[in-house]
């Protein structure tokens, strides 16, 4: 990071504002084909995070049984690796996006068209991404398909399908929460280490609590179908994916993105640079000013 620091290598919440939006102007430069890649790596490193959590929760079904806060904990612990890799290798995240690009269009840093085109084909490779992990290194390789990790993966795949849509929902938004939240503490430290500490926090804890992320989801789900869950493809979209991700667009955007443009965005419209607008074509751009700031982190 390159802005104004509060002096211990950290920014205050009034600068990470400042830079925030620009991962989705950054975004924007790719080609739709080098976004989707872009974007597919983001879906697999989600769906590695899950794969880990599962394999080491699921392996411990009497603590499970007796003292399910300690597993829950442990895949909590163990899930946030998957954001960790999105922040640091690069990927991009659908879920993040929520609060992202609402940002940018809000402070005009991006179009309609090219804030939808980058949560549409950000969300479809995030699903290609988590799927080819399900088949290829869960399923695969034989990671689940012992016991006890086939029947854990079966019941964690069932519970998520047999809740009410308005409970999906809201545990969307708690997670989503989180999700967004720890993108946004990321950009506070200029550390490998802080960073991953800042997004460890709030992932584990959604992840403790229970809620619903709809890209976790697009490996948790397919992956039990894969092992012969008993869940047809209705039961995964009505009854997860769709709440899940509505849930996740509200909690990005209005928990998230609203609150700290209210807070911060309005002053740094009026400060920050301008940036030139990506088309959605990717051929033709104008520049309203240079930008002279070094490359900030993508999410």
């Amino acid at each position: 990071m390159n802005e104004t620091s509060t002096g211990n290598g950290t920014l205050s919440p009034d600068k990470i504002a400042s830079v925030f939006y620009k991962s989705g102007f950054i975004k924007a430069q790719f080609s739709t084909s080098q976004f989707f890649v872009y974007a597919l790596l983001g879906g697999a490193f989600i769906a590695l995070g899950g794969l880990l959590a599962l394999f080491v929760s699921g392996g411990m079904p009497t603590v499970a049984a007796t003292a399910p806060g300690i597993t829950k904990f442990i895949a909590g612990a163990l899930f946030p690796i998957g954001l960790v890799l999105v922040i640091i290798a690069g990927g991009s995240l659908f879920t993040s996006d929520c609060a992202v690009l609402p940002y940018a269009l809000w402070q005009q840093k991006l179009s309609l068209g090219t804030a939808g085109r980058i949560a549409v084909v950000g969300y479809f490779a995030n699903f290609a991404g988590a799927l080819l992990v399900a088949w290829l290194l869960a399923v695969q390789t034989g990671t689940l398909t012992a016991e006890p990790w086939r029947t854990s993966a079966i019941n964690l795949a069932l519970h998520k399908t047999h809740s009410s849509f308005w409970t999906v929902f809201a545990k969307g938004i708690g997670a989503n929460m989180m999700v967004c939240l720890a993108v946004w503490m990321a950009y506070a430290s200029d550390r490998i280490s802080g960073k991953v500490i800042l997004i460890w926090m709030p992932v584990m804890a959604f992840v403790a609590l229970g809620w619903e992320h709809s890209i976790a989801n697009m490996f948790f789900i397919p992956t039990a179908m894969m092992l012969g869950a008993p869940i047809s493809l209705t039961d995964f979209l009505w009854h997860n994916l769709v709440p899940a991700t509505l849930g996740n667009i509200a909690g990005g955007m209005l928990l998230v993105a609203l609150p700290y443009y209210y807070l911060y965005g309005k002053k740094q419209s009026k400060t920050a640079d301008t940036f030139p607008e990506i088309h959605t074509n990717n051929k033709h751009t104008h520049t309203a000013k240079k930008n002279t700031e070094k490359p900030v982190q993508l999410n």
